[in-house]
C-alpha cells in the first residue's frame, strides 16, 4: 500500500534538502550583511574592539615572576608621580574625606598603595628617597596569618587580597613588616570596575595585575616615573634571564628591604 493510500503525505527528500540549503544560505547572507552594515554604520567600532587587549583566558602560571627594581638614586625628592599614577589607576583618587572627620585621622586612615619614604644613614647623613609598596614576597607573612585565605599569592608571584573572603581582621596588616596594606574604614561611594573596593576590606599594591592579565606588561607607577624622566622604577620578569630587569640586577648591586627576614621579595632596591 502506498503512503497516499495510508493517509500519509508523501515527503519529497530532494525538495527538503534544497530548502535546507536555501535557508542556510539565507542565514549566512543575512549574518554577513548585518556585520557589514554595523561596520558601515560605525566604522571605528571594529577597530576599537580589535585594538583592545584580550582578557586572560588561561590560568596564571609560574612561568613569570613579576617584580621591580627601584633605584633610589634616581628617585627625585618631592616627586609624587608614582603615587599619583597609582591612585588614578586604582581609583584611590576617588576617596573622599568623611564630613566632620579630623584631618589627621583621615590622613592616617586614607588608603595608600604606594608611599614615598626617606631613609637616612645616621653615620653619613645621606638620605634616600624611595617608593615603598607591597614587596610581593615569595614567602609572604600576610598569607601565613590570614584565617580565611583572602590573602594569597598568585603563581606569578603577585600577592593579592580576595575581597569576597576578607573579613577585615587585619592580621595581615600586623604581619606585614613594610606597612604596605590599607584598611577601608568608610563606605566606598566611587570605585573603578578594574579595582573594586569595599568597606571592611584590606587592600594593597597588585603590581597592576589587571594590566598583566590583559597582556600589558607595565605598571602605572613605572610608566609615570619614566614620563617624568626619572626612570627610577623598572618593572619586569624576574624569571626572564635575558629580560631588562634581570640584566639591571646583574649590572648593579641591589638589596631587599629587611632581607634578614628571608621573605625573598619581588621588589628590589638599588642605591640603598
Amino acid at each position: 500500500m502506498s503512503k497516499q493510500q495510508q493517509g500519509v503525505d508523501p515527503v519529497d527528500t530532494n525538495t527538503n534538502m534544497n530548502s535546507d540549503r536555501i535557508d542556510q544560505g539565507r542565514r549566512t547572507f543575512l549574518g554577513t550583511t548585518a556585520g557589514l552594515g554595523a561596520a558601515a554604520a560605525a566604522p571605528g567600532l571594529v577597530l576599537l574592539r580589535s585594538a583592545e587587549a584580550a582578557p586572560r583566558t588561561e590560568p596564571v602560571t609560574d612561568e613569570h615572576r613579576w617584580g621591580m627594581l627601584i633605584d633610589s638614586a634616581k628617585c627625585a625628592d618631592g616627586c609624587s608621580a608614582c603615587v599619583d599614577a597609582c591612585d588614578r589607576e586604582n581609583g584611590l583618587n576617588l576617596q573622599a574625606e568623611p564630613l566632620g572627620d579630623d584631618a589627621r585621622k583621615w590622613e592616617n586612615q586614607r588608603a595608600n598603595w604606594i608611599r614615598k619614604v626617606k631613609l637616612k644613614d645616621n653615620a653619613t647623613g645621606y638620605v634616600n628617597n624611595l617608593p615603598l609598596m607591597c614587596q610581593h614576597c615569595d614567602n609572604p607573612p600576610c598569607v601565613d596569618v590570614c584565617p580565611t585565605g583572602a590573602s594569597f599569592k598568585r603563581a606569578d608571584g603577585i600577592v593579592m587580597v580576595d575581597r569576597h573572603s576578607c573579613i577585615g581582621c587585619r592580621y595581615c596588616m600586623m604581619a606585614c613588616p613594610y606597612k604596605a596594606r590599607s584598611f577601608i574604614h568608610e563606605q566606598v561611594e566611587q570605585k573603578l570596575t578594574r579595582a573594586p573596593r569595599g568597606k571592611g576590606c584590606v587592600e594593597s599594591c597588585t603590581l597592576c595585575a589587571h594590566r598583566l592579565d590583559a597582556g600589558d606588561i607595565s605598571t602605572a607607577c613605572a610608566e609615570a616615573c619614566a614620563t617624568q624622566g626619572h626612570h627610577a622604577i623598572l618593572f619586569g620578569d624576574l624569571n626572564d634571564e635575558n629580560g631588562a630587569l634581570r640584566q639591571a640586577l646583574r649590572e648593579q648591586p641591589s638589596h631587599q628591604i629587611r632581607d634578614d627576614l628571608g621573605l625573598d621579595t619581588g621588589v628590589r632596591y638599588a642605591g640603598v
